[in-house]
């Protein structure tokens, strides 16, 4: 197949073999089922990152956010599968990755979106440059929130199972309740100041265009700074000490949520130059 011919239903199928692979493994563990499910993780990516080079998605808009989101919890996927092979991992970041592959489907290809990523350096420079960093800096948020929200639905599973005690061995394998909240708290705390950072360059570039303030209004402004109130209040909350880990974890999915509706909200303010 030529590298052009690569497209988003290569890489979401081998990463639904590979969960499905996970599955199987909960079912019934085999060491070949585990290989398997690798393989085709390790296919996925490769698929993903040929098409990412090739299509060249503008990061600033939302299938190339979408994307290489995706693309880099691919490879905290693979990086869990293969360091914490005692762990359960795929099965809880598997989905959101399949998840988010599909999530790319309601955003058919525009050829003014493709292109820009690899743009020479020279010329990024001005809003250009703005625009990237703000995109970029919001990605890395993203994946902040997206890692607590596998550590949250690790946590109430966990929780879950040590209430109804059930016995060693059965179901997933995962770390102690005070491990996966200790990976949710790192991760929110990634994720705060990547994203008020990313909002201060955004708001940065609208001030310096005074005749659209009125995009204040804009759905996608709005969800965001509700995201960075909510991981604001899960912030303050740990840090007084009034936040048990069961409720950390479900303001966590509610984070989730949001993020997830401000990646699927379409810019007003973007200009074809790249900055929001």
């Amino acid at each position: 197949m030529p590298l052009d011919g690569i497209s988003r239903f290569c890489f979401g199928a081998s990463y639904a073999v590979a969960l499905l692979m996970e599955l199987l493994q909960l079912l019934r563990p085999r060491t070949a089922q585990r290989l398997v499910g690798i393989g085709f993780g390790c296919a996925g990516l490769f698929a993903h990152s040929i098409y990412l080079i090739v299509q060249r998605p503008s990061l600033t808009s939302q299938i190339g956010s979408l994307l290489f989101l995706t693309w880099i919890l691919a490879v905290f996927y693979l990086y869990g599968a293969l360091h914490h092979r005692e762990l359960t991992w795929g099965l809880f970041v598997l989905p959101l990755v399949v998840g988010l592959v599909v999530l790319t489907e309601l955003f058919p290809p525009d050829a003014s979106e493709w292109g820009s990523w690899l743009a020479p350096l020279d010329e990024l420079r001005g809003q250009r440059f703005w625009g990237l960093l703000h995109a970029a800096l919001l990605l890395l948020a993203a994946v902040g929130c997206c890692i607590g929200f596998v550590a949250s639905v690790m946590y109430l599973v966990q929780a879950h199972r040590l209430r109804a005690k059930t016995l060693p061995g059965e179901g997933p394998r995962l770390w102690s309740l005070e491990r996966i909240e200790q990976m949710n708290r790192r991760a929110v705390n990634l994720a705060f100041p990547l994203l008020t950072a990313g909002a201060l360059v955004g708001v940065a570039l609208m001030l310096q265009r005074a005749e659209q303030l009125q995009g204040w209004t804009d759905p996608r402004i709005l969800v965001t700074a509700a995201l960075w109130a909510v991981l604001a209040l899960l912030l303050y909350l740990r840090y007084a000490g009034q936040l048990a880990g069961r409720r950390l974890a479900q303001l966590t999915i509610v984070a989730f949520v949001l993020l997830v509706f401000t990646l699927v909200f379409a810019h007003s303010l973007t200009e074809p130059g790249g900055a929001p």
